[in-house]
């Protein structure tokens, strides 16, 4: 048996912190490594996979669509892309879409719209405000988006033209906005910097702050949509909508698929302005099809809901249990754990030894993102390895 973890140190790039596993196989929610061991997949792909591993759904679709047709130039027209374009704008408060790869790819096609935009009706505006604690993607243009420095400071100077404000804070964005503000780029929730959730009123004054400057509001959506906090698409739950909303991750249930949608006044592209090679090829539009139905038609949002709240109500009693235990939040199947100190890898480690997955989304704090097709008894599962956890490294 080879040493994969070796030959990774020898030959791949030094960009990922890899937890010490290597897995070969996955079932559902669960996934066995290279030695045979069991997990309980509770990180689900970083969200993505919203069906769990290999389900039925995806892998007829992928076969059936690798036998017919794979991968062809937009310059042609393919059926599963624009049944794929239908289900989605049929289903959200936008009119147009236009599919990419990934998730920065998206928040890409997002930026330039908002620029474009700006240049036709808003005399040349091109700056878009965006949150600190945010994570919009790995390129340029998104990690100056990102309202991180541990993110920025390696790759500075950073392309113009970003705002970077503090998250739930309406009179931050209202500071910030000038002649020159084109956009704000908000997160419903931020995922990557702990599952940080706004106040209730937070996207209200936003959307009115958009409203009377004339601005468009994008909502990226590429870890929260599809379902993954308890409706298909977060902003419903927010009692707004976006002007240009992006998905990634779960959108393809495993393959890389995104896609940015727009309202008709925020659709500028002209032809030859935007495109992506593998943007939208028949295969995974095929898949992702076959994942948004049956979201749509096996009440999937509303099984979130129930067993989302369910996780939820069983961390805070473990809470009640563990004095360095400090906080509990989220939405759906998007949840933190926060502890008191830095002991967020010593968690992940101790459950790792007894079977069960979970993801460091901050040193002082763990994230759960289990697929969506997760139910009860294996929530019971996961929190009873979490609290022998716990219990060891306390």
């Amino acid at each position: 048996m080879s040493d994969w973890q070796e030959l990774e140190k020898k030959y791949f790039m030094s960009t990922f912190k890899r937890l010490p596993v290597t897995l070969v196989r996955g079932q559902g929610i669960r996934v066995w490594d290279d030695k045979g061991k069991e997990y309980l997949d509770f990180v689900g792909g970083w969200a993505v996979n919203v069906l769990g591993h290999c389900h039925p759904v995806i892998t007829d679709a992928l076969n059936e669509q690798s036998r017919t047709l794979i991968q062809v130039s937009n310059q042609f027209y393919t059926i599963p892309q624009l049944r794929l374009a239908e289900l989605l704008v049929e289903n959200c408060c936008l009119d147009r879409v236009f599919f990419s790869s990934s998730g920065a790819e998206a928040n890409e096609g997002a930026i330039k719209l908002a620029r474009k935009y700006g240049r036709i009706h808003l005399d040349g505006a091109y700056e878009i405000i965006t949150a600190m604690g945010s994570f919009h993607g790995r390129t340029m243009a998104t990690i100056a988006a990102t309202g991180q420095r541990k993110f920025q400071e390696p790759f500075v100077p950073l392309p113009g033209g970003f705002i970077n404000v503090e998250y739930n804070n309406i009179e931050a964005i209202k500071a910030a906005t000038s002649a020159l503000t084109c956009a704000v780029m908000l997160e419903p929730l931020q995922g990557e910097n702990g599952v940080n959730i706004p106040d209730s009123d937070y996207f209200h004054e936003v959307r009115k702050w958009c409203d009377r400057n004339g601005l468009l509001l994008i909502l990226d959506e590429i870890q929260t949509g599809m379902g993954r906090t308890g409706t298909l698409f977060a902003y419903e739950q927010l009692g707004i909508e976006p002007d240009i909303m992006t998905l990634a991750k779960g959108l393809g249930g495993g393959v890389p698929i995104a896609a940015v949608l727009a309202r008709e006044k925020a659709a500028v592209f002209s032809p030859g302005e935007h495109g992506s090679t593998f943007g939208g090829n028949p295969l995974v539009c095929a898949v992702g099809y076959a994942v948004l139905s049956f979201i749509l038609e096996n009440g999937v949002p509303a099984s979130v809901r129930e067993v989302g709240a369910y996780l939820m109500a069983e961390l805070d009693r473990l809470r009640s249990s563990f004095d360095f235990i400090t906080d509990v939040r989220g939405r759906g199947l998007l949840v933190a754990l926060e502890f008191e100190g830095e002991i967020s890898g010593k968690v992940i480690e101790a459950c790792i030894e007894r079977g069960l997955l979970l993801n460091p989304v901050k040193p002082n704090a763990v994230r759960f993102m289990p697929p969506l097709i997760t139910r009860k008894k294996e929530v019971d599962e996961a929190m009873g390895i979490l609290k022998d956890a716990l219990i060891q490294i306390s």
